[in-house]
């Protein structure tokens, strides 16, 4: 079965990388250009255009909505909620927004899912569902917006974590899911050329948001018929790891500093890597390596009974307290 999504991950690779050279020249038209020494975190040497974004887009809806698999209302949901997504991400990209338009941006691309019916169904009420579905949305868009914080990082954590929600949802039977996993992977391959170091295009904020909506969407469409769920709720979680990781070691280190949330910084972990040793090129393949060996702990998980599985999980957890307690003192 998994041979047939060879042919869109390819088609992905190859148009990705024909298009993302004409997704900069859209970027440089428009001005979509990120500038050195523009903000603290900024330690590139010369100016980049950000049309990373577009290109990802561009490839995804076309090889998306050219596939059967277009006819699927969730499909349809998915992209229709990532053109505001996409939108407000370019006109950040372009003018700067505020942290709260960019956060509305995300609410409306979440209200679209959940108008839909695309939303959480964890609790008896659809009130508590709505509010998890959005902070769900609005957290792991935000998460990959984050930890885009160095060439190629997050175009390949969105690769790692979409071959392992391309595994998932194979297993699952959700085949729609696993087409458009195949596909972002694809695009996260095609663009990683271009995005690594030197790279010749950034995400921006529209890329990294982009990928971020699109495997939030992923994890939250995915529901394993046959498997107890008290033994994969858990799995979106861990495919998501180090971008969650990442998140919440900047949250929690700006709110003990007293410092803006939404104000960039080189305090995520990538920094920190750096802090302790690595060079940018060991702190990535590092974030990239955690990602592989967590996300290989969700499938584990899964072939565990409730119990054993759960406390896997709480050990993954553990694991991940004591890594924000030793990267705290790395400020």
């Amino acid at each position: 079965m998994i041979l047939q999504f060879f042919v869109p991950l390819f088609w992905a690779i190859l148009i990705t990388l024909l298009i993302a050279p004409v997704s900069i020249k859209i970027a440089e038209k428009f001005k979509l250009i990120d500038h050195p020494n523009t903000a603290p975190h900024k330690v590139h040497q010369g100016s980049v255009p950000k049309g990373g974004g577009i290109a990802l887009a561009l490839v995804v809806f076309f090889l998306v909505l050219a596939s059967p698999e277009a006819k699927l209302a969730d499909v349809r949901t998915i992209l229709a909620a990532s053109v505001f997504i996409l939108l407000f991400g370019i006109w950040d990209d372009a003018k700067g927004l505020s942290a709260g338009w960019k956060l509305s941006g995300q609410i409306l691309a979440a209200i679209v899912l959940i108008w839909q019916g695309l939303y959480i169904r964890m609790f008896g009420h659809p009130i508590p569902n709505i509010a998890m579905t959005i902070f769900w949305i609005v957290g792991i868009t935000n998460a990959f917006n984050l930890v885009d914080s160095m060439d190629g990082l997050a175009a390949g954590l969105a690769a790692i974590a979409s071959t392992f929600f391309l595994f998932v949802t194979i297993d699952a039977n959700q085949l729609h899911l696993s087409y458009m996993s195949a596909v972002l992977l694809g695009s996260c391959i095609g663009l990683f050329y271009y995005n690594t170091t030197p790279a010749y295009t950034f995400l921006g904020d529209s890329g990294a948001q982009f990928l971020g909506f699109m495997l939030a969407t992923l994890a939250m469409a995915y529901t394993p018929p046959g498997l107890p769920q008290p033994s994969s709720w858990f799995v979106p979680i861990l495919l998501l790891g180090v971008p969650i990781l990442d998140t919440t070691l900047v949250v929690v280190s700006r709110l003990r500093r007293g410092a803006p949330i939404y104000k960039a910084g080189q305090d995520h972990l990538y920094h920190r890597l750096t802090q302790l040793g690595m060079s940018p090129a060991q702190a990535v393949v590092a974030m990239h390596v955690a990602a592989l060996l967590i996300g290989s702990l969700a499938f584990v998980a899964l072939q565990l009974p409730p119990l054993p599985a759960n406390l896997l999980f709480g050990l993954a957890l553990l694991s991940g307290l004591i890594s924000l307690i030793i990267l705290q003192k790395k400020n």
